[in-house]
């Protein structure tokens, strides 16, 4: 994959942000470079490879999976001006 100066200019005014004139060539072929890299991670042979979610090998805490109020409903609400049972009351803003 390609990017020239149009898709730069086009990604440019998508992202909002200003680029002008003469640096869009440079931007182009730094964006070439990183696509470059990211297509050499497609050379890479993962096959049997586990995926890790650490550098050393270990085991996932695992708990229960429950919902709950999380036990701090008063804690929440203790700075509010106003509530009703562990709700924020506020003025009524629309008629």
């Amino acid at each position: 994959m390609s990017v020239d100066e149009a898709t730069v200019r086009r990604v440019a005014h998508l992202a909002r942000i200003a680029v002008s004139e003469d640096q869009l060539a440079g931007l182009a072929s730094e964006i070439n470079g990183i696509l470059g890299f990211v297509e050499q991670l497609s050379e890479v042979d993962v096959e049997g490879v586990e995926p890790m979610t650490s550098v050393t090998p270990m085991t996932m805490k695992m708990r229960d999976d429950v919902v709950t109020d999380g036990a701090k409903a008063d804690d929440v609400v203790a700075n509010a001006p106003a509530t009703e049972d562990h709700y924020f009351l506020v003025p009524k803003v629309v008629e």
